[in-house]
């Protein structure tokens, strides 16, 4: 008997212990890796900065930028705050409702809804978020000379936070009786 509680024991853990695993619906890439330094009396500081795109491919997706003293530190820090920051991304079908523009820094970006088959129509950094995101069937456009991926993503998430399901007005959803 005493030895079934222990081997019971074995498999529960605290909640508040730090090395749990915790299953993860969420998927992540590394947008962008790079080298940074800061110039101080001393010398030269280096240190990394990482751009993390997370997104569960039901309609969630965030992005999330830090720095660390070496690669792995920068990762994790930044997958912790792109989760801290996800937004929900409207899906009407496979497809956004509708289209959509939005401005970040000199990124420009436009993005079209499409009709079901047509594909995933984007590059680069766009392509990254909205496959991300769960969306199959769109058109996408990135305006501008800048292939600054930050602000590429910035501007894609800003035109998802845009985007509005057309919501049916009160006499629509219910009809009134009487």
């Amino acid at each position: 008997m005493i030895k079934e509680n222990i081997q019971k024991n074995e498999y529960r853990r605290s909640p508040f212990s730090r090395n749990r695993e915790v299953r993860d619906e969420f998927e992540s890439k590394l947008l962008d890796l790079a080298r940074v330094t800061r110039v101080t009396a001393g010398g030269k500081r280096l240190r990394f900065r990482a751009v993390v795109i997370v997104g569960n491919k039901q309609g969630k997706v965030g992005v999330g930028v830090s720095k660390g003293l070496d690669v792995a530190q920068a990762v994790e820090k930044a997958t912790r705050l792109a989760k801290k920051n996800l937004i929900a991304v409207p899906i009407k079908g496979d497809t956004i409702p509708h289209e959509v523009y939005a401005k970040f820094g000199a990124a420009k970006v436009i993005l079209k809804p499409q009709r079901k088959g047509r594909g995933l129509v984007a590059g680069g950094v766009v392509r990254v978020i909205c496959t991300l995101a769960g969306i199959k069937n769109i058109s996408s456009k990135v305006l501008g000379r800048t292939g600054n991926k930050l602000n590429n993503a910035r501007a894609t998430i800003d035109a998802f936070k845009k985007l509005k399901l057309k919501n049916p007005t009160p006499s629509e959803a219910k009809p009134s009786e009487g």
